[in-house]
């Protein structure tokens, strides 16, 4: 099997948690290291990998793939010195600070002839897959509306300074934001329109932390939320149609488990609990129903074997560049759209 040779440009969280766990299942890959600035801390966990001491020595390397996992910030910056080294490229959300920035690294990509992706990782949580299935089967019947949250409860401000301090790439619409649009554009394309409601509820804090996003679609509307002052969680995923109903809890148990440093698999991997199947309300077959929906399995592995096939078999990025422009689009016009404060249209 071919690898593909790949390296971090960060071992924080998302490093150690997000990435390096799939990289080292894959058998497609080999991990060669991270940049480190200060702290050294990949070989503590692979040893026989690299800490790298700057961007420069690990594109000089013998890298093929690289994942750009730096604060949001960074990213064009990052991106393009990657894809100008003619290496292949993940870059977190969200994906760059601009449209103008995420449209300049799809056509560098292009140029380039190399792979560029998105890492949208929660297309594949066991609750979102769940939706998908529902809306793919139609047993809702046209769709009225959907309302998705990633609300948590936490007034605190984050001790990471990138996260708190006023810039382009700080704030909630940049960070659970992409999260939540990127899933609503996968289910339900690009909207018309979007109207956006955009805060700073935390005490001292300098950055907004509550969006409330409209998308207008030309038959339905869905409704995007997320903020930090909610104890009891509203459902995570709501959607009616005009036959029924399906309410799905959030209850993706990747993040969690890979944080207390368990090891993905291929087997159980990603299985919720069962208490946390959604209800569907509908008729099917002039028959009413109400029932709780067994959770499909999630697994972010299938994500980086999309990546794998992309650049081996040059099939198409599971995450497009251009799916991170439709998102960077939307984030500019709720911003528009706050401003202002009226309907953008897209």
């Amino acid at each position: 099997m071919q690898k593909i040779k790949t390296a971090l440009l960060s071992y924080g969280m998302s490093g150690k948690v997000f990435h390096a766990p799939f990289l080292e299942l894959h058998p497609g890959f080999e991990l060669l290291g991270s940049w480190e600035r200060s702290k050294k801390l990949i070989q503590e966990d692979y040893p026989n990998v690299k800490s790298y001491p700057s961007i420069e020595e690990l594109l000089a390397d013998d890298v093929d793939l690289v994942i750009v996992n730096t604060p949001v910030g960074t990213h064009f910056e990052y991106a393009k010195k990657v894809l100008l080294a003619g290496k292949h490229a993940v870059v977190e959300k969200a994906f760059t600070t601009t449209v103008a920035e995420a449209e300049e690294l799809a056509k560098i990509a292009k140029e380039q002839g190399v792979k560029l992706a998105v890492f949208q990782n929660r297309r594949w949580d066991s609750d979102f897959k769940t939706i998908q299935k529902i809306i793919q089967e139609g047993v809702l019947g046209d769709l009225v509306e959907a309302e998705f949250h990633f609300d948590r409860y936490n007034p605190l401000l984050s001790p990471k300074a990138h996260k708190e301090t006023a810039n382009d790439g700080a704030g909630i619409l940049k960070d659970l934001g992409p999260h939540l649009i990127d899933q609503a554009v996968c289910l339900f394309g690009s909207p018309k329109g979007i109207f956006a409601d955009i805060r700073i509820t935390r005490e001292n804090s300098l950055v907004d932390d509550y969006i409330d996003l409209l998308l207008l679609y030309e038959d339905f509307r869905v409704r995007l939320k997320a903020g930090f002052f909610v104890r009891e969680a509203h459902p995570a995923y709501t959607i009616h149609g005009k036959k029924g109903s399906f309410l799905k809890p959030r209850g993706d148990v990747q993040e969690d488990d890979l944080k207390v440093g368990k090891k993905p698999n291929l087997d159980s991997w990603g299985t919720e609990s069962e208490d946390l199947k959604g209800l569907l309300h509908t008729e099917i077959d002039g028959k009413i129903i109400r029932e709780k929906i067994p959770t499909l399995q999630g697994n972010y592995y299938e994500y980086f074997d999309g990546v794998y096939h992309s650049i081996v078999n040059n099939t198409i990025e599971p995450v497009t560049a251009q799916d991170g422009v439709r998102v960077m689009q939307i984030i500019e016009a709720a911003i528009a759209s706050n401003a202002q404060q009226k309907v953008i249209s897209l």
